[in-house]
């Protein structure tokens, strides 16, 4: 959940500890951290079991608890996804998949808040799931509820009834397990009027490995909004991160560690933690799953999404007595581009049977980022949502770590067709499966629960075949948008192959009536004795030549389970006349060979996909690569495509060519179809090789050639290519302007008829050019101008065009209402209005002259007056003061 606005009240159980803040510090590239001063509560209290104590109830009443958005939703287009998967490949098989429904309809449980931010973990025998506003253990043999359902702050009244968590039941639960240790970590925060009564994050860790029993009860305190708690654990901490907000406004990510070792044996904890600055948002802590440590000395790993990018930092060196550690970060991993879903993270999510769309929440990496040692390799993996197509695709990623540094080993974007999916949460079992559980919906289907895997050996950056754990029969209606916020996968500590995921569905159409799933299922492989194997991949995806050229490719072999052959490389799927070689030929191992292919004058244009096979002994895997053939050409264009020039004048075109499949050769310019009287002249004549660029092809035509249309066609021609592009030209008659004393420059009005004073040379109202002008009204008191010239405008008439220079000035305020006005009209002779092109007043007022321009082609044919009239009212002058008029016919 995200929140902003009213949360309401509960209660809670254990022992003790709070901390209080007194100043953080900003991330650079490596920082030595400072915990928050501590206070330390007097008594240190164990609750009796959490099965002896009876479960707080909670309020009554729906809440819809607001999202805060860490993006600004973009207004520009999405980029092309670089790691698109659009159809689903084989992968290994999985076993059944079962499962029980959760806290929700359905499940013993009735749902007061939205959204859900549905969330658990499996221990030993136990699964605890905990959404918006309680939770709940469950056998997780059975499916049976063994406690619960009971309100969050159920867990902390030992802090005393009048501690916040004690008192606040306000969600954004994550509920973990720390598997090393055998024990229960379950925190949420209570924020209600936390700034009087203060910020806290409440941290429950069990005595036991049983979910029912006693536990330790810790709260933190912050001076900010610690929105979004994300937990992860790992060997020397519990680390957390926040989205801290002040008031509304993002101040960035905050990275804490909370002393592990002091919470497992329930005494005082201190806590470190660092701000970032507000650049950094949706950053998610290392959450170990396996019975593997990390490695002497590693840190703690923190990862959140940039451009086209992640973004690392690590945490090391931390000494909960000193109150210090040491940051290091950001350090950038480029990936393959995306652009976050829904503009942003904003609402974009269709369902069946609805126009009520759900938010995304694509602003920020979904929870877990689970890391695994492995022995020979650490990875951790995540993912995200973002645009696929016309639709959005979870993003996952499995990156490797080595001490402090990490790099991308895989990425993709699942989208095998264009459902929606999003609010994903990715997580590897013991055997290197990855598998990504989250919601699909759209316009023909309900939101359902599903998710895709693939095993170590398949083709890197593809997920297999997607599978359903619960298809919803009903959508999320009543102006209600949230939805999910999180979901979450485990893998069970006993077989450690075992995945657990819980997020929500809705069976029937409405509001405040979700119901979750809780389900699990296991890759056969896993547990399984392992095959030495390997996998290979090739870079880039796809390359560009032309037609007689070369380039070249990288493929490289990874062994996993103790692979040691060697590894043979072959192509095929060359098209004629292009060659291959690899170099080397083969690896042992491991490594990296360079694939170089040429291609000659004879190979046929196109996109070629070409297949490069790694074989040892009985093994064999491929990848594949993209070989795009292009024959040297140019194109050319014409800007604009047709032109009117009256007789008598000229105008321009600009020609342009651009080259493509390494053209290189210089293109000359040449015209033709030009009718008696026009020509046609370039600048430059011809293009330099490689025979791109622009020209000007200027157009003349005299005075004497015949109206009407005809084409121009320009032609381009260099080495053996020619092409052609035309421009249609319209000869018209010359222009010809019907008003007299256009710029008043007479002294007098003739022909125009004027009001007395409205002809003027005065210097307190400039000329637009010269010295005379028509100035209309400025006195300040009740008034009014005319100024009209009677014409007739012929019936040959193609075009007429009337314009005029204005200037207004006014000494009204009002920035509402139109005082002083001036219309321009076209009146007949007997002075009937015939239409009124424009009307101005004081809130049009400028600095200086704007030209108008307004056509009349409408009345060609008859005779008409060009009429100014200007009213002003009884006080504060408006002048509206016109120069340069002509009434331009052709």
């Amino acid at each position: 959940m995200i929140l902003k606005g009213r949360l309401r009240a509960s209660l809670t159980l254990m022992s003790v500890l709070l901390t209080l803040p007194l100043f953080t510090t900003t991330s650079a590239m490596a920082q030595q951290g400072h915990a928050y001063g501590v206070f330390k509560h007097s008594d240190h209290a164990v609750a009796p079991p959490l099965r002896d104590t009876v479960p707080l109830p909670e309020k009554e009443g729906h809440r819809d608890k607001p999202i805060h958005l860490l993006l600004t939703p973009a207004t520009r287009a999405p980029k092309p996804d670089g790691a698109l998967q659009t159809l689903a490949t084989t992968t290994a098989s999985v076993g059944n998949i079962t499962g029980f429904d959760g806290l929700g309809v359905g499940g013993g449980y009735t749902p007061n808040a939205a959204p859900p931010d549905t969330n658990g973990a499996v221990g030993a025998t136990q699964y605890v799931q905990w959404v918006n506003e309680s939770f709940a253990v469950y056998n997780k043999s059975t499916g049976a509820m063994v406690y619960g359902p009971a309100a969050g702050n159920t867990l902390f009244q030992a802090l005393g009834s009048t501690h916040q968590c004690a008192v606040n039941n306000d969600g954004d639960p994550i509920a973990q397990y720390d598997k090393a240790a055998g024990r229960w970590v379950l925190t949420q925060f209570s924020v209600t009027n936390g700034a009087t009564k203060g910020y806290w994050q409440c941290v429950a860790v069990s005595t036991t490995s049983d979910a029912t029993g006693s536990y330790h009860v810790y709260a933190f305190q912050y001076s900010n909004f610690n929105d979004y708690p994300k937990l992860g654990v790992w060997k020397d901490g519990y680390y957390i991160t926040y989205n801290m907000f002040n008031g509304n406004t993002f101040v960035g990510s905050e990275l804490c560690a909370f002393d592990r070792n002091a919470m497992l044996a329930g005494t005082a904890a201190n806590e470190v933690c660092f701000q970032l600055s507000s650049n950094y948002g949706g950053v998610l802590p290392a959450d170990i799953d396996g019975t593997t440590t990390p490695p002497a000395g590693a840190p703690e790993y923190f990862v959140n999404f940039g451009t086209n990018a992640l973004n690392l930092w690590t945490i090391s060196n931390v000494n909960f007595t000193a109150q210090t550690a040491t940051l290091a970060g950001p350090s950038s991993i480029p990936v393959a581009s995306f652009s976050p879903a829904c503009s942003g993270g904003g609402t974009c999510i269709p369902q069946s049977g609805t126009t009520q769309k759900l938010d995304s929440l694509a602003d920020r990496m979904m929870y877990r980022l689970a890391y695994r040692n492995f022995g020979d390799h650490q990875s951790l993996v995540t993912n995200h949502t973002v645009t696929a197509g016309t639709a959005a695709g979870v993003r996952w990623y499995e990156l490797r770590a080595s001490g402090s540094s990490v790099s991308l080993y895989q990425q993709g974007t699942y989208a095998p067709d264009s459902n929606y999916r999003w609010m994903g949460s990715a997580g590897m079992d013991q055997s290197g499966n990855l598998a990504v559980g989250y919601s699909v919906s759209s316009s023909s289907i309900n939101p359902a629960v599903r998710f895709a895997g693939r095993a170590p050996g398949d083709t890197l950056g593809t997920l297999g075949t997607e599978l359903s754990m619960k298809e919803g029969t009903g959508s999320q209606n009543g102006s209600l948008s949230r939805w999910g916020d999180y979901s979450s996968i485990s893998v069970d500590p006993v077989d450690d192959c075992t995945m657990w995921y819980t997020t929500e569905y809705i069976q029937t159409t409405g509001s405040y009536n979700w119901s979750t799933r809780i389900a699990n299922f296991k890759f056969s492989n896993c547990g399984a004795a392992q095959t030495p194997d390997y996998s290979v991949s090739a870079t880039p995806a796809s390359q560009s030549v032309s037609q007689g050229g070369g380039t070249s490719y990288t493929a490289t072999v990874t062994p996993s389970n103790g692979f040691t052959g060697v590894v043979n490389f072959s192509i095929s799927g060359l098209p004629a006349g292009a060659t291959a070689s690899f170099n080397p030929t083969s690896v042992t191992t491991s490594g990296s060979s360079t694939l170089t292919v040429n291609t000659t004058n004879s190979t046929p244009s196109g996109s070629y996909p070409l297949t490069i096979t790694a074989a040892s002994g009985t093994l064999s895997h491929t990848a594949t690569v993209t070989l795009a053939v292009s024959v040297p050409d140019f194109t050319l264009s014409a800007s604009p495509t047709s032109k009117s020039i009256a007789q008598g004048s000229s105008g321009t075109v600009t020609v342009s060519s651009s080259v493509t499949g390494g053209f290189n050769s210089a293109v000359s310019l040449s015209a033709s179809g030009a009718p008696t009287g026009v020509t046609v002249s370039f600048n430059p004549t011809s293009f330099a090789a490689p025979g791109s660029g622009s020209s000007t092809m200027t157009i003349t035509v005299a005075s004497t050639a015949a109206t009407g249309t005809s084409t121009i066609t320009i032609t381009g021609t260099g080495g053996a290519v020619t092409h052609t592009a035309t421009v249609s030209l319209t000869v018209t008659s010359a222009n010809q302007q019907l008003l007299g004393n256009p710029g008043f420059e007479t002294g007098s009005a003739a022909p125009w008829v004027a009001t007395s004073g409205v002809i003027d040379s005065s210097t307190s109202q400039p000329a637009h050019s010269g010295s005379w002008k028509a100035w209309l009204n400025g006195y300040g008191t009740t008034h009014t101008d005319t100024l009209y010239q009677q014409v007739s405008i012929p019936s040959t008439a193609t075009s007429a065009t009337l314009t005029f220079w204005l200037h207004i000035d006014t000494a009204e305020t009002t920035t509402t209402t139109a005082y002083d006005t001036l219309k321009v009209q076209v009146r007949d002779s007997a002075n009937n209005v015939l239409g009124t092109l424009a009307t101005y007043s004081n809130l049009n007022k400028a600095a200086g002259y704007t030209q108008k321009t307004f056509s009349l082609t409408s009345w060609k044919g008859q005779t008409v007056r060009i009429y100014f009239l200007g009213s002003e009212d009884s006080s504060l002058q408006t002048s509206f003061v016109i120069d340069d008029t002509a009434l331009n016919i052709q």
